[in-house]
């Protein structure tokens, strides 16, 4: 509902405005009021009190006032200023004219001279430069007409008919000086203070100091003139350059202690600036320059790739919208290393200090915010890199189902939270025929053929199902509880099977899936296998559920069906496995048939080396050289891990010995199995073999596989701070592939970081490849660690690689693997080929 219109509101609402009194609060135009009245009032009174004129008076009633009107506008106009808080404060000889007016005109008349005085000072100094509107300048010559009525009457009560040079109305003088600061300096911390223009205690520190100085010159002043007026008027030409001089001195110690206190405000405000995000930063700029500068408004505007955010803030006390901003604005550039960060723009208030040194704060202001604000700028980035990098260890960047890690991860720890006797299931889906996609249609097609099946995986999951991508065409869903199902040929002393119901499931997914779908413009269908397996919580680990969901999916896939189950059959361990044990026994009783093939990592660029990898191989006396697929499963499931993991250790330390021998200092890396992370005697056997082969610690790292990251954390991350503590350098490797685990970076702090091999080979033609290895090089220089590329083996993807940034790199381009026997030749060769710039494997500054 809308209230009428008030008669007159438009005119009271003009009026208002044209006075200078609209956005002012209530209490401001109150004050102003009362002010203005008070004075008009007690200038009228004074005129008409009669009229007592001493002998001893020098001049006429009218030729005395008008000389104290006089003297008022002259005092005004040789004001000082200083600024205090967010307003700026007069002192003028307010004094002295007193003094002198007191004894050349009749004290009643005074008020009316100085209010008329005043008014047509400060009208004057409004037209020239100061912009005041009516009611500021009537505020303030009300308020020093209401001071020198007050002087007048206390100079009276005490100086009564006495002579004028003589001691008792000099020292009425002095009191009515002493009454007209108390009066005008009270007025103006009420008028601060109404205007919020600053704090009480910054009122009562600052005012005194400004002003009581001044003070004190013009009661020298005013009396010194007094007494050449009656004495020797002649005298008054000494006076100028008197006047002058103190009025530089007022002037330097105004300004001087302006610029300490702008600088102390600079410097609380700029230590004030939080290291948080941009618009924390901003906000406490605002405030800052509000304080320092006392400024009407403050706008900020930040600036970025493809952004631009505005920032401002009002001082409080008037709205700025409906009054103005009155006052000079000032605008300076902010930037950091020639680079624009944005533009502060600063209303002053009123100017107390010559243009160039506000122009110069300003701009000194603006570069310590732009500083801060490139902190900020900088701090997001590395938050956003963060945030993206714990969300690409868990997810697979296709997709954006959890990637392989994260379902073994997560997956544990739901399978350990259901109760021991529900049935857990584990559907293992893999396209058919994916590779002939790729063949026809492309990568690109293949890559949006994922995209939608995993579309349609995660719309026909249901609540707490975890789906995943746990390979190149491979999907998993794990199902954390399955209904038994009971059919007409289940015996009713038996327990329903829940067997039938996962089937059940894995049957409508592959109808769904199976629906045609559109890619880059062509109909197509494909067709899923699906491996099914259902077992009690309680009674079954996850990777063990996964082991069994493959072996399913391989029948599927052999039997050329869309579902099979697992069947414990299919575990029936053949005699070629049985003879791989025992013949893994007697490899390691053996002193020639494990043994390792070395291959150098180098700098990038001058191809000096920084490190050799220990690549273990199996010389079977009737097989041949066996690669580490062919038997290093058997050795990681079976009791022989420990004797294993120890000759691998001492066959690698006693190589890196001859080549520390023959001086080539280098580091050799060893690949550490999942299982011998959960060892608590593994750190003790590492440094035994240290020990025993003399080397420091530093010359062994670790490099951790994938499997590292869904291993059991408390015991892992117990285990590696272990190694660490003892010297031992760590390597996460196959960083970038869907098997490894983001996490590992923060959760484990590693030296090195090794890019896999597939990026590698895919970065000159895949703009998604030379991101990720673009990423991995950049968050190596970032976390301080060493940064190498596997598989490099053209001379095009050392240049990329170059080209990127990447320091180190490994592969057949510029070494193949070779024998213990050869390696120390080789790596002296390429020490002596290359520049002497080799590299360290960690940095002085690594964690």
């Amino acid at each position: 509902m809308t209230a009428p219109p008030v008669a007159g509101a438009g005119v009271r609402r003009s009026w208002i405005a044209a006075a200078g009194l609209a956005g002012r609060s209530r209490g401001v135009r109150t004050l102003t009021a009362a002010v203005v009245g008070a004075a008009i009032l007690v200038a009228v009174t004074g005129v008409l009190l009669p009229v007592e004129r001493p002998a001893d008076r020098p001049l006429s009633v009218m030729a005395g006032v008008g000389l104290a009107a006089l003297l008022v506008v002259a005092g005004q106009l040789a004001r000082l200023r200083f600024r205090l808080g967010r307003g700026v404060v007069s002192v003028s000889w307010g004094e002295a004219a007193f003094i002198i007016g007191y004894v050349v005109a009749p004290p009643g008349w005074l008020p009316l001279a100085t209010l008329t005085g005043a008014a047509v000072a400060w009208a004057l100094l409004s037209w020239l430069d100061e912009h005041r509107n009516i009611a500021e300048v009537a505020h303030l010559a009300a308020s020093l007409a209401l001071g020198t009525a007050g002087a007048a009457a206390v100079a009276r009560v005490i100086g009564g008919n006495a002579p004028v040079l003589s001691v008792q109305t000099q020292g009425a003088l002095v009191a009515g000086a002493l009454a007209y600061l108390l009066i005008t300096f009270g007025l103006a911390a009420l008028t601060l203070t109404v205007h919020r223009d600053a704090r009480t205690a910054q009122i009562f520190a600052r005012i005194p100091y400004a002003k009581i100085p001044m003070f004190v010159g013009n009661v020298l002043v005013g009396l010194g003139a007094v007494f050449a007026l009656l004495r020797g008027p002649i005298w008054l030409i000494a006076f100028v350059p008197g006047l002058w001089l103190l009025q530089r001195t007022y002037r330097f110690h105004l300004r001087a202690e302006e610029e300490r206190r702008m600088w102390e405000a600079f410097a609380a405000a700029t230590a004030a600036m939080p290291a948080g995000s941009e618009s924390e930063v901003a906000a406490a700029g605002l405030r800052g320059a509000l304080d320092v500068f006392g400024a009407r408004r403050v706008e900020i505007e930040v600036r970025g790739p493809g952004t631009e955010h505005r920032y401002a803030e009002d001082g409080p006390g008037q709205d700025n919208f409906l009054s103005g901003l009155p006052g000079p604005a000032i605008t300076r550039s902010m930037a950091v290393g020639g680079d624009v960060v944005g533009e502060i723009t600063v209303w002053l208030a009123d100017p107390t200090l010559p243009a160039p040194r506000d122009e110069a704060a300003i701009s000194a202001y603006g570069d310590a915010l732009a500083a801060a604000l490139h902190d900020a700028s900088v701090q997001g980035q590395l938050t956003e890199l963060r945030r993206r990098v714990d969300h690409d260890g868990v997810h697979d960047q296709l997709t954006g189902l959890r990637n392989r890690g994260s379902m073994l991860a997560d997956g544990d720890r739901l399978v350990r939270g259901v109760e021991r006797d529900r049935h857990i299931g584990l559907l293992l889906l893999d396209i058919k025929g994916f590779r002939e996609v790729n063949g026809t249609l492309g990568h690109r097609c293949g890559d949006e053929v994922l995209r939608q099946v995993a579309e349609r995986l995660t719309d026909l999951s249901r609540e707490n199902d975890l789906v995943a991508r746990t390979g190149d065409d491979e999907f998993a869903i794990l199902i954390p509880a399955i209904t038994a199902l009971a059919d007409s040929a289940t015996p009713l002393h038996e327990t329903p099977s829940p067997l039938p119901m996962a089937v059940r499931r894995a049957r409508e997914i592959a109808e769904k899936i199976a629906q045609p779908m559109e890619v880059s413009g062509v109909r197509l269908a494909v067709e899923i296998a699906v491996g099914v397996v259902v077992a009690r919580a309680g009674r079954i680990e996850l990777g063990e559920l996964v082991r069994r969901a493959s072996l399913a999916l391989d029948q599927a896939k052999r039997r050329e069906l869309a579902v099979a189950t697992y069947d414990s059959n299919q575990d029936a361990v053949t005699t070629d496995e049985l003879a791989l044990l025992a013949e893994l026994q007697d490899a390691l009783a053996a002193d020639d048939q494990i043994v390792l093939h070395l291959q150098p990592s180098v700098d990038l660029i001058t191809a000096a080396p920084t490190g050799v990898e220990a690549l273990v191989r199996w010389r079977h006396p009737r097989r041949g050289q066996l690669s580490p697929n062919d038997f290093i499963r058997t050795v990681e499931h079976t009791e022989l891990l420990t004797p294993f993991t120890r000759r691998v250790l001492d066959l690698a330390l006693s190589a890196a010995a001859g080549w520390n021998s023959a001086g080539v200092e280098l580091p050799v890396s060893v690949n550490v199995s999942a299982r011998s992370l959960l060892d608590p005697g593994f750190p003790a056997q590492v440094t035994d073999a240290l020990r025993h082969h003399r080397t420091p610690a530093s010359s062994l790292v670790l490099e951790i596989t994938e499997s590292v990251a869904v291993s059991d954390q408390a015991v892992v991350d117990d285990i590696l701070a272990e190694l660490r503590d003892a010297g031992v350098q760590l390597s996460l490797d196959d960083f970038g592939t869907g098997y490894s685990s983001l996490a590992m970076v923060t959760r484990a702090p590693v030296d090195e970081i090794k890019i896999d091999r597939s990026f590698v080979d895919d970065m000159i033609d895949s703009s998604a490849a030379e991101a990720v290895v673009r990423g991995a090089v950049e968050l190596g220089a970032r976390l301080g660690v060493r940064v190498v590329a596997e598989g490099v083996e053209t001379t095009e993807q050392r240049a990329a690689l170059i080209e990127l940034g990447c320091p180190n790199a490994q592969g057949y381009h510029f070494c193949k693997p070779m024998p213990a026997d050869r390696i120390v030749q080789a790596l002296t060769q390429l020490a002596e080929a290359a520049p002497n710039n080799i590299r360290s494997l960690r940095a002085d500054d690594a964690s």
